[in-house]
């Protein structure tokens, strides 16, 4: 965690402002977003942590191509505006409608995998289109999990917390969302997942990044106890 030393140089906090949406995609996200939790009984559950629209960066296993859906919609609605899921742009933009949902509904960052080395870093890409409002959804293993356990996390994480010390860093655990749609299959199974929020975590002094990401994993496990 940092010390009032280490962000007295760091810029004041500002309030999130929400997104301005047309009426019909803010009613095409509410309706998603119940449902999303409706599909997959979805119930979240905060420790030692609470909703809140200051600045977030929210990490997560990854189990399935509605895990990004259903985070967003366990979160409040005021957190929901202003909160952008990070996702591969092959996924999001191969259809109309697909690509509709991503960029007017979710207002998600897309990640072009293919084209990584010739423009800008994810991560650079990712703070610029969050600035000093916007909360992230991201998925530090970097793909989803074939066996349901969680695997080692990517670098990603590492530098977004280093280049943005002041956000807080907050674990999220999906629990049985790889049933309701499986690799592979294109309809979802109606099954009960848990969304569980874990406490904020903050890069540490000097920490090194195998260290780190080692430690933000075990926060994610952690929550499946």
């Amino acid at each position: 965690m940092l010390s009032p030393a280490d962000t007295r140089d760091l810029p004041p906090p500002q309030r999130p402002k929400a997104r301005v949406r047309s009426p019909f995609c803010r009613a095409a996200g509410l309706g998603l977003a119940a449902a999303a939790r409706l599909l997959a009984g979805a119930s979240a559950r905060w420790i030692a942590s609470q909703p809140d629209t200051c600045q977030r960066v929210y990490f997560a296993n990854h189990t399935s191509h509605l895990d990004a859906l259903v985070i967003w919609a366990s979160l409040p609605q005021s957190v929901r505006e202003v909160t952008r899921p990070v996702a591969a742009k092959d996924y999001w933009t191969s259809g109309l409608v697909r690509r509709w949902l991503a960029e007017e509904v979710f207002d998600a960052i897309l990640i072009d995998r293919t084209d990584i080395k010739v423009h800008q870093s994810p991560v650079d890409l990712m703070l610029r289109e969050a600035g000093n409002s916007c909360s992230l959804i991201v998925f530090p293993e970097g793909g989803r999990s074939v066996s349901g356990e969680i695997g080692e996390f990517k670098s990603g994480l590492y530098y977004l917390a280093k280049k943005r010390p002041d956000l807080e860093l907050i674990p999220v655990h999906i629990d049985n969302l790889n049933r309701v749609l499986p690799r592979g299959e294109f309809l979802p199974v109606p099954l009960l997942s848990c969304i569980s929020f874990g406490p904020p975590l903050w890069l540490e002094r000097g920490e090194a990044k195998l260290d780190f990401l080692a430690r933000a994993r075990r926060a994610v496990m952690a929550l499946k106890e």
